[in-house]
């Protein structure tokens, strides 16, 4: 009895291993973005480097330009992914719709770097995409293609956390959407509504909660990615997690519990994203189990 009672425990030492070191690191982060680095000399707390930023416009810039990144690419996902679902769904061909999830799990797989390169070989003024417009006679020359990288506007970041985002919203809300509308939306159907509007009507008001999850997961992603604005940003405005990598990265070492500050704005903003999925979730099982006891 002792050995069973043991190998649930053995099993989970990596992951909390794992866990304490991640806390680890955590808490070194947040204690030297109060300026104690005792390597550096700095052991008095302060919260002169937290002052510095919120009082910098370059900080305001920073997130702003973040939020707006993440915001609209998440937007774009949940839209682009209902939609993606939607013709899943209504196609009524199970066997075709398991393909296609799992074709949906090959761009969630691809790491964001060669995503960046992708987008690069694709988007760029001297890549595939304006080669192919010139070939075809639709644009003067390569350098009349418009400019999707590096600039402020984002385009290409946003264009490439769509391919990884439509999918993963698609892959995380397909399944329950398929098992809603082969019941309930059949039962709304026999009824007399025509497929389309049970889908509307039935079938995707039941989705919300799924759908809204799916959205804060990827807008926190988003918004503490820093891979994508770093290879395919502007120069300025940088989105907030680049700029603290470049100050973390600077060569002035004492510019490190500034670097630490801006991660830990990151984090406090990322929880409260966490928070808020944990809030809808909640919700949803109290809305669950109160239906359970209502049948019972």
């Amino acid at each position: 009895m002792k050995r069973q009672r043991l190998v649930p425990l053995l099993l989970l030492l990596p992951f909390l291993f794992l866990l304490a070191v991640f806390l680890l690191g955590l808490c070194s982060g947040l204690v030297q973005s109060f300026g104690i680095v005792p390597p550096l000399g700095l052991t008095e707390p302060t919260l002169r480097y937290y002052q510095e930023l919120f009082c910098s416009d370059e900080l305001w810039r920073s997130l702003g330009y973040s939020l707006y990144l993440s915001v609209v690419s998440s937007v774009l996902a949940v839209i682009g992914g209902v939609l993606l679902c939607s013709a899943l769904v209504l196609s009524g061909k199970a066997k075709g719709r398991n393909k296609m999830v799992g074709m949906l799990q090959l761009p969630i797989m691809l790491p964001h770097v060669v995503v960046a390169l992708f987008a690069m070989n694709l988007l760029s003024q001297s890549g595939l995409l304006a080669r192919l417009l010139y070939a075809l006679g639709m644009i003067s020359g390569q350098e009349s293609f418009p400019d999707l990288l590096f600039d402020q506007a984002g385009v290409g970041i946003i264009l490439s956390y769509l391919w990884k985002e439509i999918p993963f919203v698609a892959f995380f809300v397909v399944t329950l959407m398929a098992a809603v509308n082969e019941n309930l939306g059949e039962a709304a159907r026999n009824l007399g509504a025509s497929p389309i509007q049970a889908f509307f009507r039935v079938t995707l008001p039941l989705c919300m909660p799924a759908i809204k999850n799916a959205f804060l997961i990827v807008l926190a992603f988003s918004f503490g990615a820093y891979e994508l604005p770093f290879l395919l940003g502007p120069t300025t405005p940088k989105a907030l997690p680049v700029a603290a990598y470049l100050e973390y990265i600077s060569p002035d070492l004492k510019n490190r519990p500034r670097a630490m500050a801006m991660n830990s704005i990151v984090l406090f903003i990322s929880l409260g994203m966490a928070w808020l999925y944990y809030c809808l979730f909640q919700q949803k099982m109290i809305r669950l189990q109160g239906g359970k006891s209502d049948e019972e």
